[in-house]
């Protein structure tokens, strides 16, 4: 082989050598990142199971506010239009 030969090869094995110190590097940072993914994946699903609790609770709350409403619907509201328009008979009689 001849010095040029000699340089192309020097040079291919170089940028090879390169290249898969970087894959490894590569492949060692993502092997790292998929833990963190795992770590953020499990944090999401204690943040879930927390949710739901939350809204099991805000659940029996509104179904109280529910009744209540239904309450001053029935209720409440028609004494206080009947007042309502007594008041406007009696503004009218003036």
């Amino acid at each position: 082989m001849n010095v040029a030969e000699w340089i192309i090869v020097a040079i291919l094995s170089t940028t090879l050598l390169l290249l898969l110190i970087l894959a490894i590097i590569l492949i060692i940072k993502l092997i790292n990142l998929s833990k963190e993914v795992e770590k953020v994946v499990i944090e999401g699903q204690d943040i879930a199971k927390n949710t739901n609790g939350i809204v099991s609770n805000i659940k029996g709350m509104t179904s109280i506010g529910g009744t209540m409403e239904m309450f001053v619907d029935k209720y409440i509201n028609p004494k206080l239009k009947s007042i309502m328009k007594e008041k406007e008979k009696k503004d009218e009689r003036k």
